[in-house]
């Protein structure tokens, strides 16, 4: 049984104001999240702006929140890419000792056939690595569809999961209702948290719920447990502020929201840029009737 269930939050990499990395704010999100019900975290993903930090600086955010989480919460590393055989080299070569599982993004700007697909999440299986598939069409350029999802899932047992946002939720409930035990789905997307949950989904992997830890977790928790009523009122409190954090790119949008409560500061590296002032002021706006 999987310990990753409920929610996993996609931590951002908190700046300071001459860019470099601020450790301090990442000490105050990961005890922020921990103290306010998130389940796991994820280290290094797209929110991270992963692409912008050196291989030093990925090596020290990730030995800032092994030591900070001290085991707290289950793990999840970051891994993608669209270079096949260097990514499964990157697998085979970090060190996973603290870490559940690897998510790995789906190849991006390539575009690959639903084969090349497979061929490429069957040779990063061959590491023998517990491996989250992680398709997200918005920014690859192409969509894993659920009969390759389904096909991964009943060849390799250690794929045993996917963070799906594709923006066809037909697609979640297709996986959901065909795949293999022990092979779960999380959300890839916010706002289809609590309906793909409800549908038989473990949970979600979020970038709004690093901000609301409470609520976001509260609400899966609920809709675990069947109290879609009680669930549906954190969803639909949330909806708005989860739609306005997207709006101009992500995780502009999260860190506005994360620099409003203090806990970092709103810096970000190009080619990603702040949100704008009339963002900012709609977000600050909504933060209050919360």
């Amino acid at each position: 049984m999987s310990k990753l269930k409920g929610v996993g939050v996609a931590l951002v990499t908190p700046f300071n104001e001459d860019l470099s990395v601020d450790f301090d704010s990442l000490t105050k999100l990961i005890n922020f999240n921990i103290d306010n019900g998130t389940n796991f975290l994820v280290v290094l993903g797209t929110t991270a702006e992963a692409a912008t930090l050196s291989a030093e600086e990925k090596q020290r955010v990730i030995a800032h929140v092994i030591k900070v989480t001290d085991k707290r919460v289950p793990l999840v590393l970051g891994i993608g890419g669209n270079n096949t055989l260097e990514v499964k080299k990157q697998i085979e070569e970090a060190d996973l000792s603290a870490f559940d599982a690897v998510l790995s993004v789906s190849p991006y700007y390539n575009r690959p056939n639903q084969e090349g697909l497979y061929q490429h999440f069957k040779m990063l299986a061959e590491t023998g690595k517990q491996i989250i598939i992680y398709n997200v069409p918005s920014r690859t350029g192409q969509n894993i569809e659920a009969s390759t999802t389904l096909r991964l899932a009943n060849e390799f047992p250690n794929l045993f999961m996917i963070k799906e946002a594709a923006p066809n939720i037909l697609q979640y409930f297709d996986i959901l209702r065909k795949k293999p035990d022990g092979f779960s789905l999380l959300s890839g997307d916010d706002e289809f948290t609590l309906p793909v949950t409800l549908a038989g989904g473990d949970g979600v992997i979020s970038v709004i719920g690093q901000a609301y830890p409470k609520e976001f977790s509260t609400m899966v928790q609920l809709a675990m447990d069947g109290k879609v009523k009680e669930a549906y009122e954190i969803h639909n409190n949330l909806v708005e502020i989860t739609r306005l954090i997207f709006a101009e790119g992500n995780p502009c949008g999260v860190k506005a929201v994360l620099a409003e409560m203090g806990i970092v500061k709103n810096y970000l590296r190009l080619p990603l840029i702040p949100a704008s002032e009339g963002l900012h002021q709609r977000i600050k706006a909504e933060m209050k009737n919360i």
